[in-house]
C-alpha cells in the first residue's frame, strides 16, 4: 500500500556531533512517550508511515529535505533507544552500509538475550525477504545500501530502507510494516517515497501474478534449456530492441539458473530465496517468459516540523540547543511521573498536542503542489515558512 512520496536529494556532509546526542536524547523521549500512551506496535506503525518519519527527523533537528535523515534518524533511534527499547520490548537492529549487513547476526543476539515470542530466524527471513524485495524483485534503479529492521517482543516488525541513484543525485526510502505484508511477493510495502519517477520492472506488483507463476516454471526448468533460449534471442541480429529492455549476457546466470533448477522452487517467494537469484536473473526470467509465452493526514507537509528546533543547515533556521534540550527535558519528566501514577504533566502535553491541531487552520503550501494534501500551519505558533 502506497503513502505518499518525499523529496529526498542526496546531499553530502556529516550531522554533528553535538546536534547527533541531542537528536539521541529527543526521538528516544518520543519515542518513550508513544510507548508509555499507546505501546510498542503503535511505534512500528509509525516508522512504517513516511510522512511521520520525515516529520521526526525534521522535530529532532535535522536537514528539512536531505537523503541523509534517514540514515541519521533511524542511527539517533538505535543508539537512543539501546537501553530503554530492550526493556520495553522494542529492539531495532541494522543501519547503513555495514550495520545493514549484520541485521541478521543482531536479531539472533537479541533472541538469545531477550524473551521474544516466536522463532528469530522467521524474523530474519522477514529481514532478507524485505531487503531482497527492495533490491532485486523492485528494480527501480536504487541501490539499496540502508537496512533498518524493528521489532517487538511479540514478533512483529517494520523495515526502513533507502536506495540511492547517483546518477540522478536522487534517494528513495522504502516503508514496510510486518502486519500488513500478507504476501512478501505481492504489494508488501507500506510505501515507496521518492520524488522522481522512473520506468520500473515491479516484479511484486498485483499486476504480475503471471510473470511470477512463469518465473517459478522456467526456473525449474533444465538450464541448458533457458540459456539456449537466452542464445536465440541473442544471436537475432535483425532484432532491434530498446535499449532499456537489452538483455544481459548469459555467461554469468549459468550459477544461479542452476541454483533455482536444483532447489525446484514452488514459487515467486522460494524463488525469490534462492541465493544468487538477483535483479539480472530475475529480469533475465521476465524477458524469457515474454518471449516463450507471450506473456492523506496530519504529517502530509513534514517541513512545518522543522520550525519545533531549526535544521542542521541552518533552515528554517539554526538548531536552537537549549529548546531541543528543554524538549526531551519535558518529555522525559513527564514519562518518569507518569509510570510512578502522576499522568498530570503527560495529559497537559497530550492537550497541547490537541489544542495545536485544532488551532491550525491556515493551509501550507505543500512540498508538491499536485499530489500533497494542503497542510495547515499556525501563523501565531511558527515562524513564517519557506515557500
Amino acid at each position: 500500500m502506497r503513502t505518499g512520496t518525499a523529496h529526498l536529494p542526496l546531499h553530502g556532509g556529516k550531522c554533528p556531533t553535538w546536534l547527533f546526542e541531542h537528536m539521541k536524547a529527543l526521538s528516544a523521549a518520543i519515542v518513550e512517550v508513544i510507548l508509555e500512551d499507546f505501546g510498542v506496535d503503535e511505534v512500528l506503525k509509525r516508522l512504517a508511515n513516511p510522512y511521520w518519519f520525515q516529520a521526526l527527523g525534521c522535530v529532532i533537528g535535522f536537514d528539512w529535505h536531505s537523503s541523509g535523515v534517514t540514515t541519521t534518524v533511524c542511527g539517533a533511534l538505535k543508539e537512543g533507544l539501546a537501553d530503554i527499547g530492550p526493556q520495553a520490548g522494542l529492539f531495532l537492529a541494522g543501519g547503513k552500509g555495514r550495520a545493514a549487513r549484520r541485521t541478521p547476526l543482531e536479531i539472533a543476539d537479541f533472541a538469545e538475550r531477550y524473551p521474544i515470542r516466536g522463532q528469530a530466524d522467521d524474523l530474519i527471513y522477514a529481514s532478507r525477504m524485505a531487503a531482497k524485495v527492495d533490491s532485486s524483485a523492485v528494480q527501480d534503479g536504487y541501490q539499496i545500501y540502508h537496512h533498518f529492521f524493528v521489532f517487538s517482543q511479540e514478533g512483529n516488525w517494520a523495515v526502513i530502507q533507502q536506495g540511492m541513484r547517483e546518477d540522478l543525485r536522487q534517494a528513495r526510502r522504502y516503508h514496510w510494516l510486518g502486519s500488513q505484508v500478507e504476501e512478501f511477493t505481492e504489494e508488501p510495502q507500506a510505501a515507496i517515497c521518492c520524488d522522481y519517477t522512473h520506468n520500473t520492472l515491479n516484479l511484486v506488483s498485483g499486476q504480475n501474478n503471471e510473470v511470477r507463476s512463469l518465473s517459478v516454471q522456467l526456473a525449474c526448468l533444465p538450464p541448458k534449456q533457458l540459456l539456449s533460449e537466452l542464445s536465440t534471442i541473442q544471436a537475432c541480429s535483425h532484432l532491434c530492441l530498446p535499449r532499456q529492455h537489452s538483455i544481459p549476457n548469459t555467461g554469468y546466470l549459468n550459477r544461479s539458473l542452476h541454483a533455482a533448477y536444483e532447489q525446484q522452487p514452488g514459487d515467486f517467494e522460494t524463488l525469490l530465496g534462492v541465493k544468487g537469484v538477483g535483479p539480472a536473473t530475475l529480469r533475465a526470467l521476465c524477458l524469457v517468459a515474454e518471449v516463450a509465452f507471450g506473456v492523506q493526514p496530519s504529517f502530509a507537509d513534514p517541513v512545518r516540523y522543522s520550525f519545533a528546533h531549526g535544521g542542521k543547515d541552518g533552515f528554517p533556521f539554526p538548531v536552537q540547543e537549549d529548546d531541543i534540550k528543554n524538549s526531551y527535558t519535558t518529555l522525559r519528566r513527564a514519562v518518569k511521573k507518569a509510570r510512578l501514577g502522576h499522568r498530570e504533566e503527560l495529559n497537559a502535553l497530550r492537550k497541547l498536542a490537541r489544542w495545536h491541531a485544532e488551532a491550525v487552520t491556515a493551509p501550507a503550501t505543500p512540498l508538491c503542489q499536485e499530489e500533497a494534501p494542503p497542510m495547515p500551519v499556525s501563523p501565531a505558533l511558527h515562524q513564517p515558512t519557506l515557500f
